[in-house]
């Protein structure tokens, strides 16, 4: 049975769009907890720009935010090939998968740590690890809700556009379904999760937490059109992995 399984070129296609779906989803929960500056990364000067009468607001970012164009990417393909209820069965077994790593976060902090282990990396500049790792691992508990909120609500627009925009263009136009469903399902998943956890989660000032969305929603517009390319280069792939015939009667059944 496992064989049949493993053979099978769509089941296989299927596992591993999801499995690059999935673990850049759950990376980007993990690591996002960090904020960095890309004026300093790239060596630029730094933004110094003023919005509702806050000033001081720069383009500073959440790493969390790289990984997501992997998934961009792979919810349009998985859409392409497999539907909406492809991306909907993805988006929420990715939502379990995250909250089970949270928990598993939760019950790994709160466990007694050996005291010798605390000082260990002493010499480095951690004297306490206990703290930095609840500090790097707990810290993330705080946006679980909005983050996984923001993510169902953008991945399920995602797909519904995606189709849409199918409907009228037909197999023509793969860049245009895959930005604008992009674009519209990242507008959502920036507003609900800047504001649902900064604004009233958090108490940030409204400006402040506007320029944050801001700055976040113009990285991903920007990389929802260089990801075109990618997509085009995979999706290649994909026909000629699994044969113009099985390819256009995946993408039809997609469509039902």
């Amino acid at each position: 049975m496992i064989h049949q399984i493993i053979k099978d070129r769509p089941i296989r296609l299927f596992i591993l769009l999801g499995g690059f779906f999935i673990a850049n989803a759950i990376i980007a929960e993990v690591i996002g907890v960090k904020i960095f500056s890309p004026e300093d990364t790239l060596g630029f000067d730094k933004f110094n720009f003023t919005l509702f009468g806050q000033s001081g607001l720069s383009m500073d970012l959440s790493v969390g935010i790289l990984p997501w164009p992997v998934v961009f990417i792979m919810t349009d393909l998985v859409n392409e090939y497999y539907g909406v209820k492809g991306v909907r069965f993805l988006s929420f077994l990715t939502a379990g998968l995250i909250c089970m790593a949270f928990i598993v976060f939760y019950i790994s902090i709160h466990v007694a740590p050996s005291g010798w282990w605390i000082v260990s990396q002493s010499s480095k500049g951690v004297p306490d690890m206990q703290a930095a790792y609840t500090q790097v691992l707990g810290q993330g508990m705080n946006i679980i809700v909005a983050s996984l909120t923001a993510f169902i609500i953008g991945q399920v627009a995602d797909a519904v556009v995606f189709k849409r925009i199918r409907k009228v263009t037909g197999e023509k136009r793969i860049w245009m379904r895959a930005t604008l469903s992009t674009l519209v399902s990242q507008f959502i998943d920036t507003i609900v999760v800047s504001y649902l956890y900064l604004y009233f989660s958090q108490g940030f000032p409204f400006a402040r937490v506007t320029g944050i969305a801001i700055v976040g929603y113009s990285y991903k517009f920007l990389v929802a059109i260089l990801s075109t390319p990618v997509i085009y280069l995979v999706h290649g792939w994909i026909e000629r992995y699994l044969g113009k015939e099985k390819a256009a009667e995946m993408k039809k059944a997609a469509m039902e």
